[in-house]
């Protein structure tokens, strides 16, 4: 990993969307939410929604299990539940290996 690792916030996410023309502000933050919204949707519905070229999200259920609370060591019942899941596509691992093998060593 770099040092200098920045994160991609859902504005900054936004500012991309605006950086098509005649766009305003409201216009990208309605794309992005409509965006994101569907994808929760569909998730909470139990769909699998697939990009072609980007990835996969599904839901990935985990049964339930005896934990331990890290601080005190005591068993900790932790339930049953639904986690998301991406999984790349294989041109995504592709552009991001191939931009990693492009950028000097540190």
């Amino acid at each position: 990993m770099s040092t200098n690792e920045t994160t991609m916030t859902k504005a900054d996410l936004i500012e991309e969307v605006l950086r098509l023309d005649g766009l305003t502000r409201r216009d990208g933050e309605v794309i992005v939410e409509t965006v994101f919204d569907a994808v929760v949707g569909a998730l909470q519905g139990g769909d699998k929604i697939e990009i072609r070229g980007f990835g996969s999200f599904r839901i990935r259920q985990r049964q339930s299990r005896v934990g331990r609370n890290p601080k005190t060591g005591a068993k900790v019942e932790v339930p049953a539940k639904r986690v998301p899941y991406f999984k790349p596509s294989k041109e995504l691992r592709d552009l991001i290996n191939r931009s990693l093998l492009s950028q000097p060593a540190p």
